[in-house]
């Protein structure tokens, strides 16, 4: 169950007022503002053999929560059309930290990971044991390209994935089609 609001006696032992923070939120997230839409294109994984799979990607940016939250959906299609990959993101900040963080959902796992914005796109790791899988986004002009390298200390990077989208669209998702109250 959601609840409405903190009763005031725990609003006065000093917690941020709510207002603030959600200002905080929305503000930040302005920086990531590029993503929102439809995007589509290209895309590869590397398989546990070594072949090169490709996939048709698509990805749904939008805000949610008035702005507070990014929401975005992956999905990678195969050729005859089913999908072969689904994944979902939440990206959020915290006003506490300074810090942005991506919670994803995909293959059946889910994380909570750093996501750092650069001046053109954005990176994120998922750390697993010694190994570090790195995730570099650069978009702009209506393309989004990213990169996924297993990173192992003291070796070369390995590239295990690739995708190259075409910004196709606006999007109202995923704030558009709210249960109305009547």
């Amino acid at each position: 169950m959601l609840a409405a609001g903190a009763p005031s006696s725990v609003r006065a032992q000093g917690r941020p007022d709510p207002q603030a923070l959600l200002s905080a939120q929305r503000e930040a997230m302005t920086r990531l503002a590029f993503m929102d839409g439809e995007w589509r294109g290209s895309a590869w994984h590397m398989l546990p053999s070594g072949e090169k799979h490709t996939l048709t990607q698509t990805e749904r940016v939008g805000p949610f929560l008035d702005g507070a939250v990014k929401v975005i959906e992956g999905r990678g299609y195969e050729s005859d059309g089913s999908v072969g990959f689904n994944a979902l993101a939440v990206i959020s900040y915290d006003p506490g930290t300074g810090g942005y963080t991506i919670r994803s959902y995909a293959q059946g796992y889910a994380g909570d990971f750093v996501l750092t914005p650069t001046t053109d796109g954005f990176t994120w790791e998922i750390p697993a044991g010694p190994t570090t899988m790195r995730y570099s986004a650069v978009v702009g002009n209506g393309t989004w390209r990213e990169v996924g390298d297993r990173i192992v200390p003291g070796r070369d990077p390995i590239r295990f994935f690739e995708m190259t989208l075409t910004r196709i669209g606006d999007t109202g998702w995923p704030a558009a089609g709210a249960v109305e109250p009547e």
